[in-house]
């Protein structure tokens, strides 16, 4: 995968803040740290987008005569048996 240099501008105190996270020995330097926060913000936009989608779908679906308690029951059957 090629790189692309970048320039950006930020504050003092955005700038101690990356170097703090630097010197905590988490990231071996900027780029690492810039890198992990966008691939963070992909993820959590991934997840925003497929949790928009089961709701929409969950909207579109209408109404259940189930009563909360059959509904929490069958959810809880599909995470024991998708993680079983």
């Amino acid at each position: 995968m090629s790189m692309q240099r970048k320039t950006i501008t930020i504050t003092e105190q955005m700038e101690n803040w990356v170097k703090a996270q630097v010197d905590s020995g988490k990231y071996g330097n900027d780029s690492e740290y810039f890198r992990d926060l966008i691939r963070r913000d992909q993820e959590r936009r991934e997840a925003e987008t497929r949790l928009q989608l089961m709701l929409d779908e969950a909207e579109s679906s209408g109404l259940s005569n189930r009563s909360a308690q059959e509904i929490w029951n069958d959810m809880e059957a599909r995470v024991i048996s998708k993680n079983g």
